[in-house]
């Protein structure tokens, strides 16, 4: 007989899905965080927030996102900047991941079911402890916080001559941000002002990075980094497809923004490597930004589309298709270029099930932002580039804009936070948690072949 796993679990037990309980837990998110924003409390001129303003940095703060309709440091109070702090840890860690805290502490004890919907969310390969790795996700994300919390509080006060009390402030903000890749910033250029600043930089890229790869990866990196035969498929991939698209987005937008004098131009060649790693490590995202995406070049614009769109690593903070599934892709096609029956890595063989997966999210996350991007364009007066790279952000839970999301209309504030709760979920996540239940076939039909190209 199944033990049930405490007040969570019985009610986690009343759906069918794993799925469902995720995009109802992020819904439920949304909703109080909704509520929270637009009392007057939350905004500094103590007047309420109008409801879709309200709703979409909600979702922004839950998915982790980082899109703004308002300057966040200028509209909100203290308490709304608190409600947004909150609003992206809960989403960082995953509700799923919260859920099994709260049985834990309620129970001492977790159930089958509690396990298999945390085990959903967290991603983890085996079923295993699930309170050791719930645990760990904790401890481990809170501690990276703190970390970067000091050294940005510390270097606000010794290098920027900020009462303490603000700098710790705008440290714990910024590094919960960070780590959770948000990209909420408190100022209305993001980090523009702090380009040249190492400290400042490489410590929020770092946390960005760290967050992005993802908990199943970071601790198999911390148990035997120094062994990297022993790593699996998961961390293989993660780490090699995050090391050279950080290296070649950094090259791309050296060799393009070099002498735009707009952007890197006017920067010292030290500067301008720091700016560049700094933007190539933001697509990962993360939406902040040390240059002004509306004064680059088309080219570089339309690497940090693709950037964007790839997004980092699987049961991280960070959003978009994932490296994995790009990496699954590459070796699909690289072993169907070379005639071979079977897509192997390294000395593994990938199953089909993983290959499928990586295909439908990508085929659906190619149409789902080919289809968003023709609506906002119906609906905006901006050129394809701007809504594009719009659409992008919104779905990779970005961030990074050309400085045209306040100008967009309500329906396409609307479409944006759609864009936001699903790329935060993810597409085949909420497939089915809408299905009613999985439907397996009882039968196999006879094979045919047929041309392709």
């Amino acid at each position: 007989m199944v033990r049930r796993g405490g007040p969570v679990a019985a009610l986690l037990g009343r759906f069918q899905h794993p799925a469902q309980v995720i995009t109802t837990g992020f819904a439920a998110a949304v909703l109080v965080g909704t509520v929270l924003l637009s009392s007057p409390l939350a905004s500094a001129s103590a007047e309420p927030t109008d409801w879709i303003t309200a709703l979409f940095t909600a979702t922004s703060a839950v998915c982790v996102t980082g899109l703004v309709i308002v300057d966040t440091g200028g509209h909100w109070s203290a308490f709304g900047e608190a409600v947004i702090a909150l609003l992206i840890q809960v989403g960082g860690l995953g509700i799923m991941t919260l859920a099994t805290v709260f049985t834990l502490l309620i129970s001492g004890r977790l159930g089958l079911r509690a396990r298999l919907f945390a085990q959903a969310e967290t991603k983890s390969l085996t079923a295993g402890d699930l309170r050791r790795i719930v645990r760990n996700v904790v401890l481990f994300s809170l501690f990276s916080e703190a970390v970067v919390a000091v050294i940005l509080t510390l270097r606000f006060l010794l290098g920027y001559g900020e009462p303490f009390g603000r700098a710790l402030y705008l440290g714990v903000f910024h590094a919960v941000s960070a780590f959770n890749n948000a990209g909420f910033a408190l100022w209305p250029d993001s980090l523009t002002r702090f380009a040249t600043d190492p400290w400042i930089c490489l410590t929020i890229a770092a946390a960005v990075v760290v967050g992005g790869l993802g908990f199943p990866v970071l601790f198999e990196l911390r148990r035997s980094w120094r062994h990297p035969g022993r790593w699996s498929l998961l961390t293989r991939i993660t780490v090699g497809m995050t090391v050279i698209l950080l290296l070649i987005g950094t090259l791309v937008f050296l060799a393009a923004e070099w002498s735009n004098p707009r952007t890197l131009g006017a920067l010292s060649d030290d500067d301008k490597v720091l700016a560049g790693f700094f933007t190539a490590v933001m697509p990962r995202t993360a939406g902040f930004n040390s240059l002004d995406i509306a004064s680059m070049t088309p080219s570089s614009l339309l690497v940090t589309d693709v950037l964007m769109f790839i997004g980092g690593g699987t049961a991280g903070t960070a959003g978009g298709i994932k490296v994995t599934t790009f990496g699954v892709l590459a070796f699909v096609v690289w072993a169907e270029m070379r005639g071979e029956p079977r897509v192997t890595i390294g000395h593994r063989q990938l199953t089909s099930a993983t290959q499928r997966q990586a295909i439908t999210i990508a085929a659906m996350s190619m149409g789902l932002v080919a289809v968003s991007t023709y609506v906002l364009l119906v609906l905006t007066p901006h050129t394809l580039d701007q809504v594009l790279f719009e659409v992008v952000s919104a779905f990779g839970t970005v961030g990074l804009s050309t400085g045209i999301t306040a100008a967009v209309t309500p329906a396409g504030h609307l479409l944006l936070t759609v864009l936001m709760f699903v790329g935060r979920i993810g597409p085949v996540t909420l497939g089915s948690a809408l299905a009613l239940k999985e439907r397996t076939r009882r039968y196999e039909l006879p094979e045919e072949r047929m041309i392709i190209g």
